[in-house]
């Protein structure tokens, strides 16, 4: 069977998400990465395309793009191939590297293009790691880098010193964000999260979760985790500190 052909965004702007193969990790220093980067630099200055934020995980990568002269499917197939060459070389390998198709979602209204943006920054906090950690936040907070900042600037304010402000309050602010998600699940909605919760915890309610002894906590806490809920909404929703959610 064929595959779907991918609809064309009509702002021309893609949220991209590309994996290795059977998940494996495509960065194993931060070498890598610094090659990656470089790469990117290249085909976007070869392709013309525009990046509003960008961030390299060990074993994925988000961007979000505005496709220039070449298709987005050409600038992808270009970077990853130019980027495997020198993985295979460097750690004296064969074969593919990255999952055979990327995953894409289109970006059609400003909105939701601020909420990519922060998503794709926030995506570091999920193992622990800060904003700035292989993320385009830091090109936004430093005012260089690959990243084009003006529109997005421009869309939180006229005045400059005002947009950034409101850019690093943005980027910070405690979220649900559900975007293009490296596992493919669909989020849970709070009211079948609350069910979990009260189920998987045999609780009256889910503020109940702070008063249960610590060894029990945080084996439901586990369990939650795998049953898709995510970090922000089980510490929205039982009131228990973040800091504790991720460390378990």
């Amino acid at each position: 069977m064929s595959r779907a052909a991918r609809k064309t965004s009509e702002t021309g702007i893609y949220h991209i998400m590309a994996r290795g193969i059977n998940r494996q990790d495509i960065f194993q220093d931060e070498e890598d990465k610094g090659v990656y980067l470089e790469r990117l630099t290249r085909y976007k200055e070869e392709c013309g395309f525009e990046i509003y934020a960008y961030c390299l995980m060990d074993n994925h990568i988000h961007l979000l793009i505005k496709e220039g002269k070449v298709k987005i499917s050409d600038v992808m197939k270009k970077l990853g191939t130019s980027y495997a060459y020198f993985y295979n070389w460097k750690y004296e390998r064969t074969g593919h590297l990255f999952q055979d198709r990327y995953r894409s979602e289109n970006v059609e209204d400003d909105e939701y293009l601020l909420q990519v943006v922060r998503y794709i920054h926030q995506n570091p906090l999920k193992e622990g790691l800060s904003l700035e950690e292989w993320t385009s936040y830091k090109d936004y907070v430093n005012k260089r880098g690959i990243t084009d900042r003006d529109l997005i600037f421009g869309m939180l304010n006229k005045n400059p010193e005002k947009a950034e402000k409101m850019f690093v309050e943005y980027m910070n602010e405690a979220n649900d964000d559900l975007c293009l998600d490296i596992t493919g699940k669909k989020r849970l909605t709070d009211e079948e999260a609350k069910n979990i919760i009260i189920t998987v915890g045999k609780l009256k309610s889910c503020q109940d979760m702070q008063n249960i002894d610590k060894e029990k906590r945080e084996k439901v806490l586990r369990k939650l985790k795998e049953k898709g809920l995510s970090i922000r909404q089980i510490e929205r929703l039982t009131g228990i500190n973040r800091g504790t959610v991720l460390r378990i």
